[in-house]
């Protein structure tokens, strides 16, 4: 392999790694932030008998946050389930087919989530969230994000798969 294509692939590997950092570090913070916020909440409701009108909201665009982000960055790591009892008997060769096969199949599904993602979050910009006020564009706009890293760990997936590493000769 030429060293041009090389440093390319070694970019896409470096690019994966670093986002899948990232969005583990905003898993982290989101993640906290919803529990203190939903702890408050529950302090605040039945402690105080006072309920903070804006915590259900905020949790709920968290949860949101931490699903899209933490589907991908399960992906990033092969962690999502699957069955394979069948594929497993296969010849090395042909799961690599299959596997290769399953990535591309994925990648298409990634672009639709980018592309569905961007438009419905474009058609609900207008609209605010009810209790703060915050564009739902804000909550929805996890979808084409994750989508994107999901197209960037499968593109890393694919090198892998198809033995296009950094430094191959």
């Amino acid at each position: 392999m030429n060293s041009g294509l090389s440093r390319h692939i070694q970019g896409i590997h470096l690019a994966s790694d670093w986002a899948n950092r990232v969005t583990e570090i905003l898993l982290f913070i989101i993640g906290l932030n919803m529990a203190l916020i939903i702890g408050a909440q529950v302090f605040s409701r039945y402690v105080l008998n006072h309920s903070l009108f804006w915590s259900d909201e905020v949790g709920r665009i968290c949860l949101v946050w931490i699903s899209f982000l933490g589907a991908s960055a399960a992906y990033k790591r092969h962690a999502h389930i699957g069955v394979d009892f069948l594929v497993a008997r296969l010849s090395y060769h042909l799961r690599i087919r299959f596997a290769v096969f399953g990535v591309l199949l994925s990648l298409l599904f990634f672009a639709v989530l980018v592309l569905y993602g961007i438009i419905f979050a474009l058609f609900i910009s207008g609209q605010k969230t009810a209790a703060l006020g915050l564009p739902l564009s804000l909550t929805y706009s996890a979808i084409p994000l994750s989508g994107m890293l999901f197209s960037l760990h499968a593109v890393s997936h694919l090198c892998r798969l198809l033995g296009l590493r950094e430094g191959s000769p």
